[in-house]
């Protein structure tokens, strides 16, 4: 019985930690309840259908306590890397805002419960519905399946594969998102140029006066333009957890 309560434990311990920091699934919004009974029912399955790797028999009070946290370990890096990887268009978003001039904007994120500037949230939930359309939540379960093929309950990759798969993940994150925002930057900088020249041409004009509707005018039009690339990152993001997940 002992046996089967600690094979049990480290599923349970693995997908917790996955399912702790996991976009959608581990936000405020999602009520507690429902965490805990999706946790618990993927945990009764995946623990018949994946065997322990290691003699539970053998195991001491001690090394059950280092693989629980071993398997706390590998499902928070699994999770982090998903993370870090779903808020590349939140991320762009933000950086469409300070050129924007919105950057004293703030609003309360429903999702997470934390402030967060308007457009970043808009397009970060334009881009949820859009992956939960395509049924992009298999892909979570489908993360797991491969884990525990990979790494059996009992057994995690080495932490120096864990990290570099998280700092891997974070620099593919500032890349994207910055190659998302590009052509608003891009946008951007051909307008400041032409309210500098227009500044030259008509010294009594006040260019800061007319530049902050003509920059909103210009961002909200952009953020239009930008939602078809939110929906092919979505390809992007999935080769990309394919290169850097450890699994």
């Amino acid at each position: 019985m002992l046996e089967s309560l600690l094979a049990f434990a480290l599923v349970l311990t693995r997908i917790s930690g996955f399912f702790l920091i996991l976009p959608v699934f581990g936000w405020r919004a999602i009520p507690i309840r429902i965490k805990v009974a999706a946790t618990v029912l993927l945990s009764f399955f995946f623990a018949f259908i994946a065997p322990v790797s290691i003699d539970v028999t053998q195991v001491s009070t001690l090394k059950a306590v280092l693989l629980l946290a071993s398997e706390a370990t590998y499902g928070l890096a699994l999770g982090l890397i998903v993370s870090v990887l779903f808020s590349v268009v939140k991320i762009s978003g933000q950086i469409i805002e300070r050129q924007m001039g919105m950057t004293m904007a703030n609003v309360l994120d429903p999702m997470t419960g934390e402030n967060s500037r308007p457009l970043g949230s808009l397009l970060e939930m334009l881009f949820i519905l859009l992956f939960l359309g395509a049924n992009g939540h298999h892909m979570f379960l489908l993360i797991l399946s491969k884990s525990y093929a990979a790494f059996p309950p009992g057994t995690i990759p080495t932490i120096q594969i864990m990290t570099s798969g998280v700092i891997t993940a974070s620099s593919a994150m500032l890349i994207a998102a910055l190659r998302l925002a590009a052509p608003m930057l891009a946008a951007f900088m051909v307008l400041m140029v032409a309210l500098a020249l227009l500044a030259r041409l008509v010294p009594e004009m006040n260019i800061l006066f007319i530049s902050m509707p003509v920059r909103l005018g210009l961002g909200l039009i952009m953020a239009g333009a930008f939602l078809p690339f939110v929906n092919g990152y979505m390809k992007e993001m999935t080769q990309w957890m394919a290169k850097v997940l450890p699994l």
